[in-house]
């Protein structure tokens, strides 16, 4: 599970601003935080955690699937 939604809130940003400010497209980050997109790249992960100013650590669950 992906905290996305969670840690974007926090930062008091919109979705179109962690786009913006990430590199990553709004529709993408939509996809994540409803779930249609359960496993993002590492690399769209790294994005949002650098624009977040967060670990990527912080954005998933790491008990699911082990």
């Amino acid at each position: 599970m992906i905290h996305l939604t969670e840690m974007r809130k926090k930062r008091n940003m919109t979705q179109e601003e962690l786009a913006t400010a990430s590199g990553v497209s709004q529709q993408a980050i939509c996809s994540i935080e409803i779930g249609k997109r359960n496993n993002p790249g590492i690399f769209t992960l790294l994005k949002i955690a650098r624009a977040l100013r967060c670990s990527v650590y912080d954005l998933i669950d790491e008990k699911e699937g082990a």
